[in-house]
């Protein structure tokens, strides 16, 4: 069969060598990554590590790359939303696994293992500030995987049926879609001192994740029914924006991706808090020490 050509316009290429929106070159990308939102994190991030080789900003994206404990590491920011996920998942495979002269697919397949960590707001009262959870099921509100053909092979689709009904889920929004974190991951990063959560991925920060400022809800009841839905016993316990998606285009794509999440607010209990720095440093630290 005749391999495919990628089309200049399907996956761009700069004059650099570095690819569209991220701006990283083929030789720079490593085995382990770590993404985070916020491209000051980044910093933060690289403050632990050993060594630090290069560092590229594009955008919303900031990369910093080097080493921690002698192991190749970076850390990339995505930004805000599921659609920049598919962003920097898309480019990260490409950087990994397509040859950037000829514009074929490489016959050897590179596995990543991408590890985001980020902040959360909780469901269930119980889960105080502070509390570092697992999406070990990534929830889209966003609607984004549904646009690729494979999602079906990767998605919990009986999970997806059952929430849809029990909720009642509104057709004017997009279906939902729901992808399992990697479980090797999960088992290396996530012990004890972690919530092994089911998690949402919103479509956005006000209104997707009910909250009123000055415009009026669609479904002013909705939190209260998510908060109350049971899967096989298990409550959903977060709000976030990028994991479902994370995870779900790590599966189609052969890498493994996970999601924990630092809770800085908690919507059942109204209780938040915007000094969450030093729970998310700590939560930073000790996934590197594991990975």
């Amino acid at each position: 069969m005749t391999k495919r050509i990628i089309p200049d316009s399907e996956l761009i290429i700069n004059d650099d060598g570095s690819v569209f929106h991220i701006h990283l070159r083929p030789d720079q990308i490593t085995d382990n990554i770590i993404v985070v939102g916020d491209p000051g994190r980044v910093n933060m991030v690289a403050s632990y590590f050993d060594t630090k080789d290069f560092e590229v900003s594009s955008r919303e994206f900031h990369t910093i790359g080097g080493t921690y404990k002698g192991k190749p590491i970076m850390c990339l920011s995505h930004g805000i939303g599921a659609d920049n996920i598919d962003i920097v998942m898309t480019e990260l495979d490409a950087l990994a696994n397509v040859d950037f002269t000829t514009r074929l697919v490489k016959d050897q397949f590179r596995q990543l293992n991408i590890i985001r960590i980020g902040t959360s707001g909780a469901l269930q009262p119980e889960l105080k500030v502070g509390t570092p959870v697992i999406a070990t099921k990534g929830i889209g509100f966003d609607g984004g995987l549904n646009f690729y053909a494979d999602r079906n092979k990767v998605c919990d689709l009986d999970f997806e049926h059952n929430f849809c009904e029990a909720i009642n889920w509104n057709p004017l929004w997009a279906k939902p879609y729901v992808a399992d974190a990697d479980t090797e991951l999960v088992e290396r990063i996530g012990r004890d001192d972690m919530v092994h959560g089911f998690t949402i991925t919103a479509n956005g920060f006000y209104g997707p994740q009910g909250r009123e400022v000055r415009m009026t809800l669609a479904d002013p009841t909705l939190n209260k029914r998510i908060e109350e839905y049971r899967y096989k016993g298990r409550a959903i316990t977060n709000y976030e924006m990028e994991s479902a998606m994370l995870q779900g285009l790590a599966k189609m794509m052969g890498h493994k991706a996970m999601t924990v999440c630092c809770i800085i607010a908690n919507r059942m209990n109204n209780d938040a808090t915007p000094n969450y720095k030093t729970a998310v440093q700590d939560l930073v630290h000790t996934v590197l020490e594991r990975l």
